[in-house]
């Protein structure tokens, strides 16, 4: 399934109505059994998501500043980057502040050679909301996060690559065959096992929660799947195996 951030002329910014409606189709894509892999992009050719709408909080308070990113992360990047069912951000040109952010909360990222991905926050006089200060270190390492916060500037889709923030860099209309052939990919396998490998990734960068047992606990939970069967049977028959998806 394709989820596509449709404000193009606001250059598909994120705003607290738009929030809710990802959230939305994440949650009922992630019910639907026909819904294996979740491809998420933005509409035009400009940006995959330029921002968070500044004109929505410019005048907020502490307290509803707060609110603001509390609410955000839970609604929205926190359970994108817990959904049992993978995400791929599929980044098509400008992801800003929060659309990198957005972009960083999926599982992983391919974009088209045009992207051009940055936090420019503190440019504002605030710094990221939505979970930017941990996931861009967690992938692109401590150093270079600071500098990319610190100086509120962009990288091409090249750089961003280089340094682990995106998997694959490709045209622009190669961009959505790619995000496709990959979920193909991983569309051949056991799509309970993996749930139970991104609870088991994510679990490594929760503080307070022990990776490895978490690990030890949905390897275990695997052995009474019917997926689990299913791929022991046929790989002990030598064919390829039809997994049901229990």
């Amino acid at each position: 399934a394709t989820i596509t951030i449709n404000r193009p002329k606001k250059l598909n910014a994120l705003n607290r109505d738009t929030i809710q409606e990802l959230h939305d189709a994440f949650e009922a894509l992630d019910a639907d059994a026909n819904a294996k892999v979740i491809i998420l992009t933005g509409s035009g050719e400009k940006a995959f998501v330029a921002g968070a709408d500044i004109s929505e909080f410019a005048d907020f308070s502490v307290n509803e500043g707060g609110k603001l990113a509390a609410k955000g992360q839970e609604l929205l990047f926190d359970f994108v980057q817990n959904l049992g069912t993978p995400v791929i951000a599929a980044v098509n040109g400008f992801a800003l502040g929060g659309g990198l952010e957005l972009a960083m909360a999926a599982h992983f990222r391919v974009a088209s050679d045009n992207a051009k991905m940055g936090l420019p926050e503190v440019s504002l006089g605030v710094i990221p909301g939505y979970g930017g200060t941990q996931r861009l270190p967690q992938l692109v390492g401590k150093g270079k996060a600071m500098e990319m916060v610190m100086t509120a500037g962009m990288i091409g889709a090249e750089e961003a690559q280089q340094c682990g923030l995106v998997n694959h860099v490709t045209t622009q209309e190669e961009l959505l065959p790619l995000a496709n052939k990959l979920a193909s990919k991983i569309m051949r396998n056991s799509l309970v096992a993996i749930r139970g490998a991104i609870k088991a990734i994510n679990a490594n960068y929760e503080d307070g929660v022990n990776g490895f047992q978490t690990e030890i606990d949905e390897f275990g939970n695997c052995f009474g799947t019917e997926d689990f069967k299913e791929g022991t049977t046929a790989f002990l028959e030598k064919r390829k195996a039809d997994f049901p998806g229990k």
